[in-house]
């Protein structure tokens, strides 16, 4: 049996990544500020011995530290998320992730305890070369668009992991998400889906962002989490980066579209500007393929469920309930 700490666990993936390690017979400790995780996510586990939780930030030094000595793993998914968010509060968004990931591998190192650590596919910054793999150069936007301050502040976190992993040989796998999808993720701050879904359930307009020929490929959470297991798992994933995502690629007006045909919705679909939704001068991705040949090598494990099985069970979330 392993012990293992989720950093950010009453968040969407990661309330999902402590349900799979409980059934598999894993102990699960989470810790989260509930900044923007949600206690609700993950109450329906504390009645689960294996289970325990400490509503805390991961700058804390005293609690990362006694919460490390006793875990065997660590799953960094502590972040600041969500587009608009990100706009919005970059200071927030450096702080967190930058201070937040060094805290957590400096108290590994203490401890020698794996990490596995959460990047993302905003890495790969604005380069026009699809799909992306682990190796290929990054291409990023100026510093004066605070668009590219998580992307900025992800790589550091990923140049830090791999640093001490060569430097002083701590145990460290770095895995990039590309876009996840699945029940209790929320729209409140730019997750497509969930927008998507709660505006046709309503009735309302439908609000893509540009022009909606961008392209962005969703992997459902539960497909996702088990890669992340497997490879914790891996030893021979130690020391490297590994792209995690579907390769089932739409654009963002045809999502619209599904979302719109498989809830039987009467909303209209609206462009809206992204310097209206967002800030002036916002640049974004125009697609988001994911490589992920060298998952497949290592581990065997490829995505299972496709996008409109993944809308159904969105859609499903919210009609019985799912908050926002």
């Amino acid at each position: 049996m392993r012990h293992a700490l989720i950093t950010g666990g009453a968040g969407f993936i990661g309330s999902h990544l402590a349900e799979a390690l409980l059934k598999k017979g894993d102990r699960v400790t989470v810790i989260d500020d509930l900044s923007t995780g949600r206690f609700e996510n993950i109450e329906h586990l504390t009645s689960n011995p294996n289970f325990h939780f400490a509503i805390e930030t991961i700058t804390n030094q005293t609690v990362m530290d006694r919460l490390v000595s006793e875990c065997d793993l660590i799953f960094h998914l502590a972040a600041a998320v969500g587009v608009d968010l990100i706009v919005r509060s970059p200071i927030h968004t450096i702080e967190t992730n930058v201070m937040g990931t060094e805290m957590v591998l400096k108290t590994a190192r203490r401890y020698r305890t794996k990490v596995m650590i959460a990047s993302t596919s905003e890495i790969y910054g604005k380069s026009t070369k699809a799909p992306f793999s682990e190796d290929d150069d990054r291409v990023m936007g100026p510093t004066t668009k605070s668009r590219w301050s998580y992307a900025t502040s992800k790589a550091l976190d990923e140049f830090l992991a791999l640093a001490y992993h060569k430097e002083v040989g701590l145990p460290v796998v770095v895995f990039r998400l590309f876009n996840t999808v699945g029940p209790r993720q929320r729209g409140r701050y730019g997750m497509v889906i969930p927008r998507f879904v709660q505006w046709a359930l309503r009735n309302e307009p439908i609000q893509i962002y540009g022009d909606g020929q961008q392209t962005r490929c969703f992997a459902n959470v539960s497909d996702v989490v088990e890669a992340i297991d497997r490879l914790s798992e891996c030893e021979a994933a130690v020391g490297d980066v590994f792209n995690i995502g579907s390769q089932e690629e739409v654009t963002i007006r045809e999502l619209a579209e599904r979302v719109r045909e498989r809830t039987n919705s009467q909303s209209e679909i609206v462009t809206i500007p992204y310097n209206e939704a967002y800030e002036e001068g916002f640049e974004d991705m125009r697609r988001r393929v994911p490589d992920i040949s060298k998952v497949q090598r290592l581990i065997g494990w490829k995505p299972r469920k496709t996008l409109n099985e993944t809308l159904d069970e969105v859609i499903a979330y919210f009609r019985t309930g799912g908050s926002q």
